[in-house]
Formats: structure tokens, C-alpha cells, sequence
């Protein structure tokens, strides 16, 4: 092909047939070979007259001059898209590949110095004039579109101080959610209800800003709660850091705190934070601390209550151990005077921090149930004693154990000072012969609770290699046990 025209037409169908079938399938390969057939191009334009430089020849030929023209624009259109690529491969930090802002404006700056080059070059057009009349059009249009250029500024501002980046949870002129897209316009947040929110540039740019994910590894999570101004600080503030021991999925290191926030004479402010390092368990961590704080305030004799009422008056001692009693899911089919006098068979028990209620071989046939502080659940696990879980105010342990006998195969400890409430097997026997019902019920709640039990206890040998339901395992270990007939 000695003809200039048609050497380079053949280049071009090569390097778009290149761009469009995605050949070679790695980036940088591609955009090297595209680059080593833009050179080829332009030694062909160059050296065969047909410069992009100047106007194309052949006026006399109005089919070569076309082809010499289109020629010379594509060259000039396929040097600004190659240089963009060149320019984001070479100088762009790899996560910036994921934000188009940077890519859309220098494609912009970089395609329009093209395109009024090739008029200028190629077609021989009088940019002067051309260059005064787009400036009084671009001034029109900004008018026009003076919202959506300040969204644009607003967007260059964001991605070159970089308050945050794709992938970031952060919170936004009141929207929290994590960063989905950056573009031009605005800012597409995720938030944890699944939905979309676009924030404009020119909002996000005003707005306070909040990055949960700086540093990566370390999000607080507070909650506020107003106690009555009569209830001591000392004593509050003992309750609340009893829940934070209570709760084993916030980090050690910072450590949680509580603290008065702030007095008025109508309630006292206090403010629990603890720390996690995975904002996916934000929302699990927030409703623990809540529950832990109500079960330790409530424990501590300290009751939440709408503060413009008067407060109830405090509970006894037995309807103290009544309410106790009826958290325990076991129990929760008997009724109000047989609560009231089992309740009074409870007898409690205090330990100090870092004792030893039960050992890891200790065979029980009680129910502890916590009334105040903080206990560790320990199992065995291939690499020794590992915590299972924590236990607190109006959590029970042992109802397999007071119900069919059966050990609880954990070491429990205290992690602060702690009253447990125990009931023996003995004390429930007269129950369940009076009212077998209740014992086939309670058999029915604690086999329904079957995956909960085997963490705590390994299956029994009982139960291997037979059709044997857990439910009439436990049934005939409560036979057994209580002695009962039938």
C-alpha cells in the first residue's frame, strides 16, 4: 500500500478495532501498543505531506482532501485520548482510578484544546472569532448552569484535599452512609438502610464532615442516656462501667468510659463510648450497650422513668427476686404465686472480681442467675480456656443442669464483683411433681434452645448414633433426676 491515504485509514481501523475488542485484555499493554501505532500514524502523516500541522492538500481532489481532513482530526482527537490515558496510568495514585473526576475534567481540557486545534490546523478556520464567541457563550452557559459549576469546582476542591475516598463511611451534612462514587456532580453514599443518597459537591464541600473510616481501625460508638438528678453519679457511673465490662466485642485498647456529660436540674447526662474496629458492628455494639446499661442501671436499683413523673417506688426484696426469677426463659410458664414461692428457695451469693464460681471440671445441679456485675463464660478449645461469652444483670446458667442434671462444661468467672442467685435442683422438685406439665414445657423451651446448649456442652453420648430427640433426652434426664413417675 504505496498510497499514504490508505496506509493510514488501515492504521485507524487497527487502533479502533483495538479499543473496541478490548485487545490485549491487560491496560497497560493495550495502551502501549495503541501508543506504538499513533507513532506509526504520525511518521506516515508527517512524512508523506499530510502534516496535522497544516491544512490537508489536494484542494483539487475533494475525496482525498476529505480523507487527508478526516486524517488529520483523527490524529489530533486520538493524540488528546491516548495522552489522558498516558497522563492517568503514569501520575495518578491507584485509588484515584476509581474516581472519575479528575479523569472527566483533564479529559475535557485536554479533548477541547484538540478539537479547537484540528479547526485551527487541519480546516484552516479563524479560531480568533471562534475563541470571542465561545467565550461570550461560555459566559451565557455558566450563567445558566452556575449551580452545576459549582458542584464541579466544588468536586475538584474534595478530590484534591480528600476528605475521604471510595469505600469511607462517613457522615455529611447529616447522612451517613459509605462512599460509593465520586463523580463531577456529587458524592453517592450508601447508607445502612440500603438506600442511595447523592450529595452535591457544593454541599459536601460546606458541610461538616465526619471520616469513621481515619483511622481504618478505630470507630467510637456512643450513646447518651438522662438519669434522674437524685440518683448519685457514683452510683451510676458504677453501673455503667459494670456494662461496659459486660460487653466483649468493643476493643481493650482505648479502653470504653463512662462519664457525666453534662447537669441540669432536671436529669444528669451521661455518656457511654466504646471503641470498635469494624464499622459493620456499629449498630449491634450500639443496642448491647443500651440493653447493658438498662439491666445494670435496673440491678443497681437505679430505674429509667419519664422524669416529669414521679419515680415508682423502689421494689422489695422478694418481688426484687420475683423479677429476677421471671427473666429466665425456663420459668416463664409458671405463674405469678408460683414465681413468689420459688423465688423465695433463691439463695444469693457474692463474689469479688476475678473469682472462680465454677471450674471447668465442676459438675453443678443448680441455676445460678445474675443479679448485679459481670460474669466470663470459658470453654475448652484446642488452644485452651476460651470466652465464650459474658453474662449480666437477669442472665441464667445451668437450666439443663437444675432441670435434667446435666454439667455445665464451662469456667465461669467473675469479671467485676458480682451477686449470683442460685437454685438448687431439690427446690424445683415439688414443682414439677405437682404440675408434670411444667416440666415437659420447660423440656420443650430448653430443647428448642438445642445450638445454644451444644456450645456450652458437647453433645451428648446419649444422643449419638440414635433417632433420640433432644427433647426426649432432657425429659428423661428431668425423670430421672427429680424422680419423677411420669
Amino acid at each position: 500500500m504505496k498510497d499514504p491515504l490508505v496506509s493510514g485509514l488501515v492504521l485507524v481501523a487497527l487502533d479502533v478495532a483495538l479499543w473496541r475488542l478490548m485487545l490485549p485484555r491487560d491496560d497497560t499493554l493495550r495502551l502501549l501498543l495503541r501508543l506504538v501505532i499513533f507513532g506509526l500514524l504520525t511518521a506516515l502523516l508527517f512524512g508523506s505531506g499530510l502534516s496535522p500541522l497544516a491544512t490537508a492538500p489536494w484542494p483539487e481532489s475533494p475525496p482525498r482532501h476529505l480523507a487527508a481532513q478526516f486524517l488529520g482530526i483523527v490524529w489530533w482527537l486520538n493524540g488528546a485520548r491516548l495522552l489522558t490515558l498516558t497522563l492517568d496510568l503514569l501520575f495518578r495514585r491507584r485509588d484515584w482510578h476509581r474516581e472519575r473526576l479528575f479523569q472527566d475534567v483533564l479529559g475535557a481540557v485536554v479533548f477541547l484544546a484538540a478539537i479547537v486545534a484540528s479547526l485551527a490546523f487541519v480546516l484552516g478556520l479563524p479560531v480568533t472569532g471562534l475563541v470571542a464567541t465561545s467565550g461570550a457563550l461560555a459566559i451565557v452557559l455558566g450563567m445558566a448552569i452556575q449551580s452545576t459549576l459549582s458542584d464541579v469546582f466544588a468536586g475538584i476542591v474534595l478530590n484534591t484535599t480528600e476528605p475521604y475516598h471510595i469505600g469511607n463511611w462517613i457522615s455529611v451534612d447529616g447522612v451517613e452512609g459509605k462512599v460509593l462514587e465520586m463523580n463531577w456532580r456529587a458524592t453517592h453514599l450508601l447508607t445502612s438502610q440500603g438506600n442511595i443518597v447523592i450529595v452535591p459537591n457544593s454541599v459536601a464541600a460546606k458541610a461538616k464532615i465526619t471520616n469513621n473510616s481515619r483511622p481504618s481501625s478505630l470507630h467510637g460508638v456512643s450513646i447518651s442516656l438522662e438519669i434522674s438528678p437524685e440518683e448519685r453519679p457514683a452510683n451510676v457511673l458504677g453501673a455503667l462501667e459494670r456494662a461496659i465490662a459486660g460487653i466483649s466485642t468493643v476493643m481493650k485498647d482505648p479502653p470504653p468510659y463512662a462519664l457525666v456529660k453534662k447537669a441540669s436540674s432536671n436529669s444528669i447526662e451521661y455518656q457511654v463510648t466504646a471503641y470498635i474496629d469494624d464499622m459493620s458492628r456499629k449498630t449491634s455494639v450500639n443496642n448491647a450497650l443500651y440493653d447493658l446499661c438498662h439491666r445494670h442501671l435496673a440491678a443497681a436499683g437505679i430505674e429509667l422513668h419519664p422524669l416529669s413523673v414521679p419515680a415508682p417506688p423502689k421494689r422489695d426484696i422478694v418481688s426484687s427476686r420475683q423479677r429476677l426469677l421471671s427473666q429466665v426463659e425456663l420459668f416463664s410458664t409458671l405463674q405469678g404465686e408460683e414465681l413468689d414461692a420459688l423465688s423465695m428457695r433463691l439463695s444469693r451469693h457474692e463474689y469479688e472480681a476475678d473469682q472462680t464460681v465454677i471450674g471447668s471440671e465442676a459438675v453443678t445441679d443448680y441455676l445460678m442467675i445474675v443479679e448485679s456485675g459481670v460474669l466470663s463464660v470459658a470453654i475448652d478449645g484446642p488452644a485452651g480456656l476460651v470466652e465464650s461469652t459474658r453474662l449480666g444483670p437477669g442472665d441464667a446458667i445451668g437450666e439443663a443442669g437444675v432441670l435434667a442434671g446435666l454439667p455445665v462444661q464451662a469456667q465461669i468467672t467473675t469479671v467485676t464483683r458480682t451477686v449470683i442467685y442460685r437454685l438448687d435442683k431439690m427446690d424445683l422438685t415439688p414443682f414439677l411433681k405437682r404440675r408434670p406439665e411444667i416440666g415437659q414445657q420447660m423440656c420443650r423451651l430448653l430443647s428448642e434452645r438445642q445450638d445454644s446448649l451444644h456450645k456450652l456442652n458437647p453433645a451428648p453420648d446419649a444422643l449419638k448414633d440414635t433417632e433420640r430427640t433432644v427433647f426426649d433426652w432432657l425429659r428423661e434426664g428431668m425423670r430421672k433426676l427429680h424422680e419423677l413417675t411420669t
